[in-house]
This record gives structure tokens, sequence and C-alpha cells, in this order.
């Protein structure tokens, strides 16, 4: 009986791909100039940032798309009969007045329509658009959600 145990339980800790540090900063360039990278760290920290990338990827599998935690502003929800013209208007209005702000539509279920913009790291970056978004749309709100990885290279 205990040989079943272990044995199902070797099974089930195969089946999960384990990350080490080491290995997230492995070059494949194969430049002949690098140097050698020793790290030396708490062995749970591997197991931690295991769980973490295992985490995402079970976000990604259960939404269908990555991204990263972090909040957006929803300008816009409702389930009346005329949500989806209601919600195409305030989008199209917050466009027009906010043209650098990417908008995001989203239907949820049973028949919610909504308007989130924005894609922020903290609820301080989001607090400083919201500020000027409320003032054209006085139900707005921050939220937290799943956005768009942000792109590092715009100083």
């Amino acid at each position: 009986m205990i040989s079943v145990i272990l044995c199902f339980s070797t099974m089930i800790v195969r089946s999960q791909s384990f990350v080490r540090s080491s290995d997230l900063f492995t070059r494949t360039d194969g430049n002949s100039k690098a140097g050698q990278l020793n790290i030396i760290q708490d062995p749970a920290l591997d197991t931690l940032i295991s769980r973490y990338i295992l985490g995402y990827k079970n976000l990604e599998e259960k939404n269908g798309y990555s991204g990263m935690e972090g909040f957006r502003i929803q300008i816009y929800s409702s389930s009346n009969r005329n949500a989806r013209e209601e919600s195409g208007k305030a989008r199209a209005e917050f466009m027009s007045k906010f043209p650098d702000i990417v908008s995001y539509p989203l239907f949820a279920e049973p028949g919610y329509y909504k308007i989130r913009v924005g894609d922020f790291r903290t609820k301080t970056e989001a607090t400083r658009l919201f500020l000027l978004i409320s003032k054209v749309f006085p139900d707005a709100y921050i939220v937290p959600d799943i956005i768009n990885f942000p792109d590092l290279n715009i100083k």
C-alpha cells in the first residue's frame, strides 16, 4: 500500500514542471564570451518561482490570453436591454475624448456589457488617469484586472 502511494506521489510531482532560478538566466545565443552566473539562494525560492509561473500559465489557459495582474478603469457597466448599444456609445465617446488610451469592451454573464480602459501596473498609475476620466465619466471606478504586458521600451 505504501509503495502505491509513493509511486503515485512521484508521478504527480513529475507531471508538474519545476523551474530553477539558474534556468531563467541561461543564454541561448551561443555567445562564447559570456560569463558564468552563480546563484546562491535557498531552494525554497525555486519552489516559489515555479508556483508563480504555474499560476500564470493556469490563468492564461483559463482566460485564453496572457497578461499580468494590474488595474483598469471601468467606465461603463449595464445589463439593460439596450446595454450593447449604450456600451458602444460610451466606448466611442471615450475614444474621441481620450484617443491615446486603449479601451476594452467586455461581456460578462448573465448579460453585462462593460467598458474598461487602460493597462496600469499599480493602483497609483490608474489613479492619476482616473482623476481625469471621472470628470467625463462620473460613474467610473478602478478595478483589478488582468492587463496586457506593458511596453518597457517607452520612455
